[in-house]
């Protein structure tokens, strides 16, 4: 009984990097969302021949894929935080951090759509 609780340190800090991987990998997939959301959207700008207002396709494109690789980067920052010992500087970090993705995404849905979430305009 004892050397399994001899284990533990070790097994936690064996895990507690594994989690850490595990977010940077998921850090690594919300950003190539958004950089192959970016390109996709401006080659299909760029053949504009498809569409009838290239533009605003491609800022509703543009936008769509901030959003997805926003959600995923909240996601990995949670990950991350818990592979991590939780200390309140820590869950602050978290909390600015999905504050400021959250109000930006809340600003995106606003640019795409032209109105808030609730269908309020403000324009």
């Amino acid at each position: 009984m004892d050397t399994n609780i001899a284990r533990l340190p070790a097994f936690k800090a064996s895990a507690s990097s594994w989690i850490n991987v595990v977010g940077i990998c998921i850090e690594i997939f919300g950003v190539f969302i958004i950089v192959a959301g970016i390109v996709w959207s401006t080659y299909l700008c760029v053949d504009w021949r498809m569409s009838i207002h290239p533009y605003d396709e491609n800022k509703i494109r543009v936008g769509r894929s901030l959003l997805l690789g926003l959600a995923v980067l909240v996601a990995a920052d949670i990950v991350k935080t818990i592979a991590v010992e939780p200390t309140f500087t820590s869950l602050g970090l978290l909390a600015g951090l999905v504050i400021v993705r959250t109000f930006l995404s809340w600003m995106l849905v606003l640019e795409i759509e032209g109105h808030g979430p609730g269908g309020e305009s403000f324009c």
